[in-house]
């Protein structure tokens, strides 16, 4: 998974503008990477987190859409 990946991921699990995307992980560095992409992608002003959650198997992410293609 990369960034674009993740964008395309929020994008089709939203409703409106808001968004609930639960991302499987693999390893500690996969989580680093979400977090790391999601941070990217709200920097470029595309999202908005409300919620960044580390679970056990998955990263759940919660917020607001700003750009949709």
């Amino acid at each position: 998974m990369n960034k674009e990946a993740l964008f395309k991921k929020i994008s089709n699990s939203s409703r409106g503008n808001l968004f609930e995307a639960e991302i499987p992980k693999v390893t500690k560095e996969d989580e680093m990477a979400i977090e790391a992409w999601a941070g990217e992608l709200e920097s470029e002003g595309k999202i908005k987190l409300r919620e960044c959650i580390r679970r056990e198997y998955s990263v759940y992410l919660h917020g607001i859409l700003k750009y949709v293609p």
